[in-house]
C-alpha cells in the first residue's frame, strides 16, 4: 500500500520490496530540504519494516535527480540566512546520503534520467545501480564554482578509480548511460520502459534470498573496501559462523539435496 505521509516522494510496497520515488518532477526532483528530510524518513520506514527486504530508489518524470535545489539555496541567501563560522568548518554529516549508504537493507537505484551533482551521488550511495538509456550522470559542482560534496569524494574514486574521479569532478562533463556502465557506475542499461521491471525483478530475486546472510554480505563488502585482507577474512569467518546456525542455512542445504528452490524465512 502507498504511504501518503510524504509530500516530495512516494513510498510504496511491491511484495517485500519498498519503492521510494522522488516526486518533484516540476523541479527535476531537485533535493530541497523537505525532500532530504523525507528521504531519511522513508529509508527509516523501510528499514524498520520487517516485511521489507530490499529498497528501490527512483525518480518521477524525465529526471532521476537534478542535484541540490539551487532556487531554494538562492532564496535562503536572499533572505539573509547565514551560517556561523563554527557551522562552516564543522564536518558535514549528510543524513540523506548516510540513510542510503548505511541502510540495513540492500538498495537498488533505478536511474531513469539525469543524475547531476548531489543527484548522481544519491545514486552512488546505493549498492546497485541500473540506468535507463536516457540517463545522464555529471558531477556538476565545478560548473557552479563549487567543489564536490554529498559523498562524491568518497564514492567516485572507489567506483571509477582516482584518475577518472578527478576528471569527472574537475571538468564536470556529463556522461551517458553506456559510458557509466563502462566505468562501472551502473551494472545494466535498459530501455526506459524496461528499467523499473528490471529493477523490481532484481529486487525480488534478492528479497527471495536469505536476509541475514545478505545483510552480513552487504556489510562485509562495504567494510572490505577499507582495511586489510586479514580483516576481511576475519569478518567473513564471523559472518559465516553466524549464518551456519540459522534456519535459512539448514533450509539451503535441504533444498540443495532435494533439488528444489529454497524457501528462506529470515531466521
Amino acid at each position: 500500500m502507498p504511504d501518503s505521509s510524504f509530500d516530495t516522494l512516494r513510498y510504496g510496497l511491491e511484495g517485500r520490496v519498498a519503492v521510494i520515488t522522488l516526486a518533484r518532477p516540476e523541479r527535476r526532483n531537485a533535493m530541497g530540504s523537505q525532500l532530504k528530510r523525507e528521504l531519511v524518513a522513508a529509508f527509516g520506514l523501510a528499514n524498520d519494516d520487517p516485511a521489507v527486504r530490499v529498497i528501490v530508489l527512483t525518480g518521477e518524470g524525465p529526471a532521476f535527480c537534478a542535484g541540490g535545489d539551487v532556487k531554494e539555496m538562492q532564496a535562503a541567501q536572499a533572505a539573509g540566512e547565514s551560517r556561523s563560522l563554527e557551522e562552516k568548518i564543522r564536518p558535514s554529516r549528510d543524513a540523506t546520503l548516510l540513510a542510503i549508504h548505511e541502510s540495513v537493507k540492500p538498495v537498488i537505484a533505478a536511474v531513469n534520467g539525469a543524475a547531476a551533482g548531489a543527484g548522481m551521488n544519491l545514486a552512488l550511495a546505493a549498492d546497485i545501480r541500473l540506468a535507463s538509456t536516457t540517463a545522464r550522470f555529471s558531477q556538476a559542482f565545478v560548473r557552479r564554482g563549487l567543489p564536490p560534496d554529498t559523498g562524491a569524494t568518497y564514492f567516485l574514486p572507489r567506483i571509477v578509480g582516482m584518475a577518472k574521479a578527478c576528471e569527472l569532478a574537475m571538468i564536470g562533463d556529463a556522461i551517458d548511460a553506456d559510458e557509466a556502465m563502462r566505468l562501472g557506475i551502473v551494472s545494466r542499461v535498459l530501455e526506459p520502459e524496461a528499467l523499473m521491471p528490471a529493477a523490481l525483478d532484481m529486487a525480488q530475486r534478492i528479497a527471495a534470498g536469505p536476509p541475514i546472510a545478505i545483510r552480513l554480505a552487504r556489510q562485509a563488502l562495504h567494510q572490505g573496501m577499507r582495511g586489510t585482507l586479514r580483516e576481511a577474512l576475519a569478518r567473513e569467518a564471523a559472518a559465516l559462523n553466524v549464518c551456519l546456525d540459522t534456519d535459512d542455512a539448514k533450509e539451503g542445504v535441504r533444498a540443495f539435496l532435494e533439488k528444489r528452490e529454497p524457501r528462506f524465512m529470515g531466521s
